[in-house]
């Protein structure tokens, strides 16, 4: 008889690997594709006889790469270790010329730490008006990365052999592993996401996932509980090297599927020997099986005798802490909180260091011309992610990047809150201004402004003349705000303004109408 499963739990721990944006590698001085400057070099040039592990080869602590890992470990609350030490993981493959990765095993140098994860919105953004969850981390370890083998050529041409690119063999990369405290491939997405931005924040990595900068593997499995009251735990399936959000989530969800099916086929529970490595196919939106997982002795790790023990003192430690700014999450739950921006934009402005820093500034600069902070936060927003990311992404920049300061977008902010210049004359306003960004001074915006005639004209006789003009030559119109459209009186409004030229309050041209027709 077969048995009922009545419910089923998911259970999901995650491993990352992120690859630390230095110049240098590892444990050797050869330059790192992780690093912007070299990103570019082609196959097989990144080498040296460390990398390549040639007899009398020997290699040197990258302290910038620690430096890094202690960053990330930091900001998430992590111990970073006093002792810490070096460690080879045996195994023979192509992609790793020693035929060991130098990685680090019962020493790591950060652990026991935590992340509050937020609430999910129906969109997947952080939902702070609800409790978060903690996420715990086991460790974040170092090691260095291995190098790539192509099974097809690139542009996806068929071929009869494997390309080997060594570029990559000893980059530095961190491996952050998770507490298995996740319930839902949604969870795991947000806690990626905020992980990224967190790492690209620090300058830990450019975090490119395309690149391979940051790979996730979930380890996933299911508690299933059947009618008769058991409790059963699927083995668990790690799935290698996903390097999107949209493939992250699909794995998981697809063994979320497939795992009480398997179960009731083959009976297999977790144990040892039982959890399995599958790939991720994009095309077919499904796992594949690749091999059976080998447990920690399978690689035989024993200390590196040609690396000394790591010791990080209490003041090295703290220079590195005194690095930490304040963390995109706290800066989005600010943002939601005291600008009152939905998550959406909150989490936009956090994505790039360098804008969210622009975005403070100019939110800054409007509390300094006096406008409240709350609001201050709303406009900022409204103007970076609205004309500044419009412009940018024209000239395939970021928003700090649209050719503005902070200080002239600031005082445009407040020539159009205050009302003294129309929407039309604001967006002519804002393109001057990026034109000349070299030149800021303050009051520059109302200057240029006034030279280029965009200020509204406060001239409420001139406004009553426009307006009776426009009721003469539009009469139906007239009539059909008088009955009740008010819409209509839109068109009403623009007559008016094209009489101003431009100049204008469209808002308070509009009341006026309305006020005058008894609407």
């Amino acid at each position: 008889m077969t048995p009922e499963i009545v419910s089923v739990k998911l259970i999901v721990g995650l491993e990352v690997h992120v690859e630390l944006a230095t110049r240098r590698k590892m444990f050797s001085a050869s330059p790192s594709p992780a690093h912007p400057d070299f990103e570019s070099a082609p196959p097989n040039t990144l080498l040296d006889p460390v990398v390549l592990g040639l007899p009398g080869a020997l290699p040197v602590m990258n302290r910038a790469a620690v430096e890094l890992a202690m960053l990330v470990g930091q900001a998430l609350n992590c111990t970073i270790s006093g002792v810490t030490k070096w460690d080879r993981k045996n195994y023979f493959y192509p992609d790793m010329p020693k035929a060991y990765q130098i990685s680090q095993y019962d020493l790591p140098l950060c652990f026991d730490g935590s992340v509050e994860l937020p609430a999910q919105d129906e969109h997947g953004f952080p939902d702070h008006s609800r409790p978060a969850r903690t996420i715990g981390i086991i460790r974040a370890h170092l090691e260095e990365d291995a190098g790539k083998l192509l099974h097809e050529a690139p542009g996806g041409h068929a071929i009869d052999h494997s390309i080997l690119d060594l570029n990559r063999a000893g980059t530095p990369l961190l491996e952050i592993v998770t507490q298995p405290d996740f319930e839902s491939a949604d969870e795991v997405v947000l806690f990626a996401k905020l992980l990224r931005t967190t790492c690209r924040f620090l300058g830990a990595t450019q975090g490119v996932m395309q690149k391979g900068h940051m790979r996730f593997e979930p380890n996933i499995n299911c508690h299933l509980t059947l009618a008769d009251g058991r409790l059963i735990k699927s083995p668990i399936v790690e799935v290698k090297n996903l390097n999107s959000f949209k493939s992250l989530r699909g794995a998981i969800e697809f063994e979320a599927r497939e795992q009480p099916r398997r179960w009731l086929e083959d009976r297999r529970e977790m144990g040892r020997g039982a959890k399995t490595t599958r790939g991720w196919d994009d095309a077919r939106n499904e796992t594949y099986i690749q091999r059976e997982k080998e447990d920690a002795h399978d690689y035989r790790y024993f200390p590196d005798p040609d690396l000394v023990p790591l010791v990080v003192d209490d003041a090295w430690r703290e220079r590195v802490r005194a690095r930490l700014p304040e963390l995109p999450a706290a800066r989005l739950g600010r943002y939601v909180r005291e600008a009152g921006l939905p998550a959406k934009e909150a989490f936009a402005l956090v994505d790039e260091r360098l804008t969210c820093e622009f975005y403070e500034s100019v939110v800054e600069h409007l509390v300094a011309v006096g406008v409240q902070r709350a609001r201050a936060g709303k406009l900022a927003a409204n103007w970076v992610l609205g004309a500044c990311a419009q412009r940018a992404n024209e000239q395939g920049r970021l928003p700090h990047e649209a050719g503005i300061t902070p200080q002239d977008l600031a005082h445009l902010a407040r020539l159009r809150e205050d009302g003294k210049i129309a929407n039309q004359g604001a967006e002519e306003l804002f393109e001057a201004l990026c034109a000349t960004p070299e030149s800021s001074v303050p009051g520059r915006a109302e200057a240029l402004a006034a030279e280029r005639n965009l200020l509204i004209v406060r001239d409420d006789a001139a406004t009553e003349r426009w307006i009776d003009q426009v009721f003469a030559a539009n009469p139906k119109v007239v009539e059909d705000v008088k009955s009740g459209k008010a819409a209509a009186a839109g068109r009403l409004v623009g007559e008016v303004m094209k009489l101003a030229g431009g100049k204008a309050d469209a808002k308070a041209v509009r009341e006026a109408i309305l006020r005058k027709l008894g609407a």
